[in-house]
């Protein structure tokens, strides 16, 4: 059975409560503890310790997770044993970032880095995927589009840990300068200490704070093993919430490489306002996100000045113009040049763009630019008309979960969103 660590938090103090029984250094702890970053390790009961693991006491009961409100943990109780973390970050700079209380099942590491105890989860990889399934999206779905999802997931995961080890990957925050241009993107990062964080830079894990319904578990087990293939590897199955009718490509976030089951694909699915659908997809905190498959931001001369001063660093003077230099073929922007009376400079890709002209993320990077009111040869007011939220690679959230709602399979939902791709049983 192969195990996976999941890095929650960093932290100098570390809140958590034993929900049951565990074991550390030969004892049985359980409740309140606190955990404090000290010069020569972490501070936990009077003693200082480089490293605390904390190991279940009883055998996991097979299918018995219980959960409660992250208001107030389940401390104690029938199921398997857990854990409750205090202040865990989720969405970090992104416009819905909190704090919540989570709760987790397998063992809890406390590692010393810097100045920072690192937190870490560690459990089987199938159990990951329940929780991963529950924490990208309502576990209402239907069971199709949980399987297509549980597939995606599986494959994603495992075709990082394979770069990771072979040194394929291209990591967070590569990036290209040249003058008068910056070219960046985010990607996995290629973390030392543990093989995934738990936020949407890599997959969004919760733990078992959202309760995982039997319908969640019985798409993992039915999927047990199953895994994309495509261009003679396992799929870097990537995937968002809503494409805006039409799927982007690879090369246009990430490095200049065309992987062909990324190609792009026409989606008349993800067209909907059916709220008992998107209420199954989309959390509570993503239901704040309104028209995201048609979109409009307006801005004034000042205001998109001042934003794309402070995000980029630099004097542009007066905003003359945002023109587009390079566009995937469902029109996300992945090159952008920026003309001011001051400097023109050229920013790419997607997420940079997006990040460059919003106060946290634009919803994404396939908009069109029109501009209103000129006075002296100077545009007063850009207005952007997008399309879609979030980069628009590979499966569309919103547009997998309509056809799950309209009988499809989880097969021909994959093969819908990874052309060319195929299922293939890794492991049982």
């Amino acid at each position: 059975m192969k195990f996976i660590t999941i890095g929650i938090l960093a932290a100098p103090e570390v809140h958590f409560h034993l929900n049951m029984p565990f074991y550390t250094n030969g004892e049985v702890v359980e409740g309140d503890q606190t955990a404090i970053a000290q010069t020569d390790g972490i501070l936990w009961q009077g003693k200082v310790y480089k490293k605390l693991t904390f190991t279940p006491c009883l055998a996991q009961a097979e299918g018995a997770i219980t959960s409660a409100p992250p208001s107030a943990p389940p401390f104690g109780g029938k199921g398997e044993p857990s854990f409750s973390l205090y202040g865990v970050t989720i969405g970090k700079h992104f416009h819905w970032e909190r704090q919540q209380v989570q709760v987790f099942t397998g063992t809890l590491h406390l590692i010393m880095k810097g100045s920072l105890i690192v937190v870490i989860n560690e459990l089987p990889l199938e159990d990951y995927l329940v929780s991963v399934i529950s924490s990208e999206m309502k576990n209402t779905c239907s069971l199709e589009f949980l399987k297509a999802s549980a597939v995606i997931s599986r494959s994603w995961l495992l075709a990082q840990l394979t770069h990771k080890t072979y040194g394929t990957h291209e990591t967070y925050g590569t990036c290209e300068t040249r003058k008068n241009e910056l070219i960046r993107w985010w990607d996995r990062e290629d973390h030392d200490l543990f093989d995934v964080c738990a936020d949407d830079h890599c997959q969004r894990y919760q733990g078992i704070t959202v309760a995982c319904n039997p319908n969640v578990r019985q798409a993992v087990c039915e999927t047990r093993g199953q895994v994309l293939m495509g261009d003679g590897e396992i799929c870097d199955a990537r995937f968002g919430k809503c494409c805006g009718g039409q799927t982007n490509e690879f090369q246009y976030c990430w490095q200049n490489i065309r992987k062909s089951y990324l190609s792009s694909v026409d989606d008349p699915f993800c067209n909907t306002s059916d709220r008992e659908v998107l209420s199954q997809v989309l959390n509570d905190y993503d239901l704040e996100t309104k028209n995201f498959y048609r979109w409009q931001v307006r801005f004034t001369q000042g205001q998109l000045r001042e934003l794309i001063e402070r995000n980029l660093n630099m004097k542009f003077g007066l905003i003359l113009r945002l023109e587009p230099l390079e566009t995937g073929p469902a029109g996300h922007i992945s090159r952008l040049r920026i003309v001011g009376t001051e400097r023109t400079y050229i920013i790419g890709k997607e997420l940079l763009i997006r990040k460059t002209l919003s106060t946290s993320h634009l919803l994404s990077s396939a908009f069109t630019v029109s501009i209103e009111d000129i006075q002296n040869d100077v545009p007063q007011t850009f207005v952007l008309n997008g399309k879609g939220w979030g980069h628009g690679v590979g499966m569309c959230q919103i547009g997998a979960a309509v056809m799950g709602h309209l009988g499809y399979t989880y097969q021909e939902i994959l093969c819908h969103y990874y052309p060319g791709a195929e299922i293939r049983q890794l492991y049982k």
